[in-house]
């Protein structure tokens, strides 16, 4: 093979806080290659080039040249009259988002310093909904409303497909046919195009690529790939376009319009190592067309599918720790949007993205895309390995922040990622996605919080456990009550994804789902939720046979491009769109802790059912919560420093007996813990095994058969006993 130089793209738009990790896990891999290769997240590049002192002058100027100006709203009107105070403070708000201003949010907190337009007009309620914010706080949200407020104004009078986490968004979603994205490639690039054309011209000056891959992973980022793709093409025609990413992995499997690759040359399905490795070869050794993976190209005018390859997929532990160089980490902007907690996580402050596991080891649920290799090929890593890929990405990125992106993370491999970040004494903070299932207990809850866990989401969808049942979630709301208020009582957030218009869902249904919520978030268990309605993809089980879920499919018809979202009618179910804004109107409130005293049919203006829900169904779901399970496998670890052990004599009735002292440090305080001696001993020594300094790995099994033998008694007598519910109450734990 010659030497491929690749340049990895992320188009325009994805994330403002932090990179998508697309890009990052394939350098990671062509490191372990030895491939040369450069990476580009022009969604951050253009934001930062365009919201700057000269960006904002260049596009006012040319809205005035254009002539623009004469049909625009009086907000809009408003923005560009205010034009020289939004160039004057721009830098500055940048900077102070990106944390190297932070100075500046005490004069932006007063209100005297940010030009304001109608996005400040919900700051009423949103100050309520925030509570009494800290300046920093305040100021960000100030400085995020002052941007939104641009781009209010750049959609109306410069580009309509403007977003910042989304571009033209409109134009991939649903896109049975490649029409209108067509044409509006056909038209004149737009000024967020010239932008970004002057951007990737400037990268590709740097980088001097032979391949480009474009990473889309969402429809928002399709738009900007093709756009890229097509000034390549044209002005680079000896660089190879290859696309690939969540899009084209969900949305272009059966992609056959000609079109789609006038602007690129391949686009790649799945897991993308092992077609890049492959396209590689073909382009830059001897590897035929037809001997690729998983690869579509463009053959004498029609579209083929090439996927002659005989080898495996790059297993999950060869993939490499993805590689965040090239990317200006201290230049992403910490914007605060929402006072939805877990959207907080997601657009304020920088991750690092890492994955504990390929795929998903339930891959049951019936509305989720089982069916494709992303979801169904589950292969987890060892927690060895993902701690040497932390402590990498930490030494260079500088972040100690971690996200896990699985789709859901296995438990057994978060308690050995917890154990394995506490024996190397790392510093971080993380957090990823899981299912309610009970073997989050909250002894291995309150392990997770000690390694750096601070919030988890997980899939309550629809509240009702005959759905549930159809979804084969696995879990039921009881079930989702007790590992929710596990994770809660050990100081981890919690957030529901929340799901209404499954298949069949009738209004009952749908009101007694709103009541689970409404108890659930009434005791505290759980902190943050975001309803979402159901939608039918072609590769979920609810997709492909929509009659055994009692649907009907009625389209789209496919015309050559995208084939995911499907349109259905459900005879049987409810009027599910009326639903919607009430469910999110009364989730608002309720993660505010207000108005769980209203009736529910006060969220709705047409009449609801009753809840048939008992009024303390949720109280007495946490009543018979089980606590923490122990099986002879289970592991017992002390996470504190080994107690310092002493003796002293205790005279009671003029006998004089000998008593053991367990003296525990805490990180707040100290407490003594006492036993009959020869306990003592016997506790102080194990406590030593269970350390996290020994590289012994002790069991309840081993626990349990050691005690009866040198104590003669059940080891109920230990776990029963006083010192060991005091050992249980600080730093002991059955994991």
């Amino acid at each position: 093979m010659s030497n491929p130089k690749v340049l990895l793209i992320t188009p325009p738009f994805t994330q403002l806080n932090t990179p998508y990790p697309g890009t990052c896990y394939l350098k990671g891999y062509l490191n372990t290659q030895q491939v040369a290769s450069y990476q580009v997240d022009l969604g951050i590049e253009v934001i930062l080039r365009l919201f700057s002192k000269a960006g904002l002058r260049a596009m006012f100027d040319a809205v005035e040249a254009e002539g623009l100006l004469d049909k625009v709203s009086d907000n809009a009107m408003r923005i560009y009259q205010l034009r020289e105070e939004y160039i004057a403070t721009v830098h500055p708000v940048i900077r102070m988002l990106q944390h190297k201003n932070p100075t500046l949010a005490y004069s932006v907190a007063e209100r005297e310093f940010l030009p304001e337009a109608s996005r400040f007009d919900q700051l009423a309620d949103l100050e309520w909904a925030f509570g009494n914010m800290g300046v920093q706080d305040k100021a960000r949200h100030l400085a995020t409303l002052y941007l939104e407020d641009l781009a209010d104004f750049i959609k109306e009078a410069v580009d309509p497909h403007f977003g910042f986490s989304r571009y033209a968004e409109r134009l991939g979603m649903s896109a049975s046919s490649f029409d209108e994205m067509a044409e509006a490639l056909s038209q004149e690039p737009s000024f967020i195009d010239g932008i970004l054309m002057a951007l990737l011209e400037e990268k590709i000056q740097h980088a001097r690529p032979n391949m480009v891959c474009l990473s889309v992973p969402f429809p928002g980022n399709l738009y900007g790939a093709l756009r890229c793709g097509q000034y390549i093409k044209a002005n680079h025609p000896g660089v190879h376009v290859v696309m690939g990413g969540g899009y084209p992995n969900t949305e272009l499997r059966s992609v056959s319009d000609p079109r789609v690759f006038a602007a690129i040359d391949f686009i790649t399905l799945d897991d993308g190592e092992r077609p890049i490795h492959h396209l590689m070869g073909h382009l830059f050794g001897d590897r035929k067309l037809e001997d690729l993976k998983r690869t579509f190209s463009l053959v004498e005018g029609k579209v083929v599918y090439h996927n002659g390859s005989k080898q495996g997929d790059v297993s999950f532990g060869q993939t490499g720790t993805p590689d965040y160089s090239d990317l200006p980490i201290d230049r992403y902007l910490s914007v605060l949007e929402v006072a939805n907690p877990m959207h907080r996580l997601w657009s304020d402050g920088r991750w690092n993205k890492l994955t504990m596991a390929h795929g998903c080891y339930w891959k049951k649920c019936s509305f989720c895309d089982i069916s494709l290799d992303y979801i169904k090929n589950y292969e987890p890593v060892s927690a060895s390995i993902l701690c040497d890929r932390m402590e990498e990405q930490m030494e260079q990125t500088g972040e100690t922040g971690f996200h896990f992106v699985d789709e859901a993370a296995p438990p057994a491999l978060m308690r050995e990622l917890a154990l394995e970040i506490l024996r190397r004494k790392l510093v971080v903070t993380w957090w990823t996605n899981i299912r309610f299932e009970s073997r989050f207990t909250p002894d291995l809850c309150r392990l997770l919080k000690t390694s750096g866990c601070i919030a988890v989401s997980g899939g309550l969808e629809v509240a009702s456990d005959r759905l549930l049942e159809k979804m084969k979630k696995g879990v039921t709301v009881e079930q989702v009550a007790q590992v929710a208020e596990n994770f809660t009582q050990s100081g981890i957030m919690v957030h529901a994804y929340l799901m209404y218009g499954f298949p069949t869902q009738t209004d009952q249904e749908t009101i007694d789902s709103l009541e689970m919520v409404r108890q659930l978030f009434m005791h505290g268990v759980i902190q943050s939720g975001f309803w979402h309605q159901f939608a039918m993809t072609a590769h979920a089980p609810a997709g492909l046979e929509p009659e055994s879920f009692g649907v009907e499919r009625v389209g789209p018809v496919f015309e050559g491009f995208a084939n995911n979202d499907l349109q259905h009618v459900d005879t049987s179910g409810a009027d599910h769109v009326q639903y919607s804004e009430g469910l999110k109107k009364s989730l608002f409130n309720y993660m505010h802790g207000i108005c769980f005293d209203y009736d529910l049919q006060e969220w709705f203006d047409f009449e609801v059912p009753g809840s048939s829900i008992p009024a303390h169904y949720i109280e007495q779901a946490l009543a018979d919560n089980p606590g923490t399970y122990i099986s002879d496998s289970s592991r017992v670890v002390w996470l504190a420093a080994v107690p310092v052990l002493s003796f002293y004599e205790k005279r009671k009735k003029g006998k004089i007996t000998v008593r053991a002292r367990l003296s525990v440090e805490l990180k707040s305080h100290s407490i003594d813990v006492t036993a009959e001696e020869t306990e003592g001993k016997w506790l102080h020594a194990f406590l030593n095994r269970m350390s996290l300094a020994s590289k012994e790995k002790i069991t309840f099994a081993t626990l349990r058969q050691e005690y009866e033998r040198d104590f003669g008694q059940s080891i109920d007598r230990l776990i029963h006993g006083q010192a060991w519910q005091e050992l249980k109450n600080t730093a002991l734990l059955i994991v």
